[in-house]
């Protein structure tokens, strides 16, 4: 119902007093994934993909640094990164599967590139070990 009112510049509508208040009790129709709309991010969960990626950098670079640790808090960490890197487990939150499946990341494919750069770390030690060896020798007579 829409009330006319006169005025010094003519006549105005206006709603009446009722529908505008009536409208105020009416429920919202609004589905829940237009609710969710709401919330969602332009770049999704951005701040607990970093969290998650700091994580798994962590963990490869404990593996990494720590190599050839031989006892002390070094070889400590080297233990606790590899077990985690090779740990099927996936029963909590910041394993490493998990971690790797919530960055759609395969696991399977981080753990053999360690196995290759560990394999190649260790070459290059034994040369370098064995090379030092032969110059101490050389040095000596």
């Amino acid at each position: 119902m829409i009330l006319k009112r006169s005025g010094e510049s003519g006549t105005v509508k206006t709603a009446a007093i009722e529908e505008r208040i009536g409208s105020l009790f009416q429920p919202d129709t609004l589905l829940g994934e237009d609710y969710a709309a709401n919330f969602r991010r332009k770049l999704p969960l951005e701040p607990e993909r970093t969290l998650l990626l700091a994580i798994l950098e962590d963990g490869v670079r404990c593996y990494q640094e720590n190599i050839y640790a031989s006892g002390g808090k070094r070889r400590t960490l080297f233990e606790e990164a590899r077990d985690w890197l090779f740990s099927d487990d996936s029963g909590w939150f910041c394993s490493f599967v998990s971690v790797c499946t919530l960055l759609n990341l395969e696991p399977n494919y981080i753990r053999r590139g360690l196995r290759q750069w560990e394999s190649r770390a260790r070459k290059t030690s034994q040369k370098k070990s064995h090379g030092a060896a032969v110059n101490d020798q050389r040095m000596v007579a």
